[in-house]
């Protein structure tokens, strides 16, 4: 069986800074409101004809491929994570191919919502180690703003998200660095705590809402309980990193880098304390970018690559729990 590494990392996110000052004038917040519950004092938001899903996944994977060092023909495969796409369907990874002028090669599209990426470097990780392909390009990439209630009604999930996009080039390897193991899991008894309800069959259809025009209905609005998810978030990262340490033979002091999903800086501190790491071996900018979603471990891994914070040998573990409900890790040899 072949070895899958990440050969090349890229990020975007947009120009347009928006800070818990500028939430404050359009909903009753304030920056001490957002940082003590969520640590985030800025994120960034797409402006409307200039940013879409699909062209921040392209930015970010250009990045990825050209520091990969394989050429765009060598590219076998595309893995896209998102929740926010372009269109209801087709997904973007075929509108991201064409964008990039890659070959008639297959596109997946993920929906996994906070642990997309993780679940997407599974899919590709499996493909490569058993020879199906050689190169996959793996992007997750969300426009969380434009679908959300930035009135005081929606205030405590609105201030929380923020849009961009990650990629990595997996390529295989025939040494014994790469991805050790990757590890997947779900509870769909929760999955209303943390959804949008509509747009689909078990809300309302497009045709529904379009007929009522009803400014009153909040069933396509993200909604969260926001405590629930806390208390089952920290309980699955603790529990997820532990299954994958343990399937690697590695124990806590073997991590030299902990990258966890940024859904709230207060979870990444949570799980620090729990498992006794330093700030040197935990690696959050949820601070200045919020909650991307799919896209928040990519653009945290290629930042803290680009910052020196990963060397080659290093144990990496990145971790994600979200709506769904759906939690993944992974274990890296770098």
């Amino acid at each position: 069986m072949y070895q899958s590494k990440i050969s090349g990392l890229g990020f975007y996110v947009p120009d347009n800074v928006v800070t818990n000052e500028d939430l404050s004038k359009i909903m009753d917040t304030n920056d001490e409101w957002i940082q003590e519950r969520t640590g985030i004092q800025e994120r960034r938001h797409i402006i409307r004809g200039q940013d879409t899903t699909t062209s921040m996944g392209v930015k970010a994977a250009k990045i990825a491929i050209e520091r990969s060092g394989v050429a765009n023909d060598d590219i076998d495969f595309i893995v896209f994570a998102t929740i926010s796409p372009d269109y209801y369907f087709p997904g973007p990874g075929v509108e991201l191919q064409k964008q990039l002028g890659l070959k008639t090669i297959g596109a997946l599209d993920v929906r996994n919502q906070c642990s997309g990426f993780i679940y997407a470097l599974s899919v590709a990780d499996q493909f490569i180690k058993t020879g199906m392909y050689k190169n996959i390009l793996v992007v997750a990439s969300e426009v969380q703003s434009l679908g959300l209630d930035m009135t005081d009604r929606g205030r405590s999930v609105s201030v929380i998200f923020g849009d961009g996009a990650g990629a990595v080039v997996l390529t295989r390897s025939d040494d014994e660095s790469g991805i050790l193991s990757t590890h997947l899991h779900s509870e769909g008894e929760h999955a209303k705590e943390l959804a949008v309800l509509a747009p689909g069959m078990g809300g309302k259809w497009v045709t529904d809402i379009l007929a009522e025009n009803n400014p009153d209905d909040e069933s396509y609005f993200p909604y969260m309980n926001g405590q629930f998810v806390f208390k089952h978030a920290v309980v699955r990262f603790s529990e997820v990193i532990n299954e994958g340490l343990q399937a690697n033979n590695l124990t806590v002091s073997d991590i030299d880098m902990l990258i966890p999903h940024q859904a709230n800086l207060r979870i990444s501190q949570f799980i620090q304390r729990k498992f006794g790491l330093t700030d040197d071996k935990v690696f959050n900018n949820i601070q200045k970018y919020g909650n991307t979603t799919a896209a928040s471990i990519p653009i945290a891994l290629t930042e803290a690559w680009e910052q020196g914070k990963i060397k080659k040998g290093d144990t990496v573990v990145l971790a994600a729990f979200g709506s769904g409900f759906t939690w993944a890790s992974a274990i890296i040899k770098w």
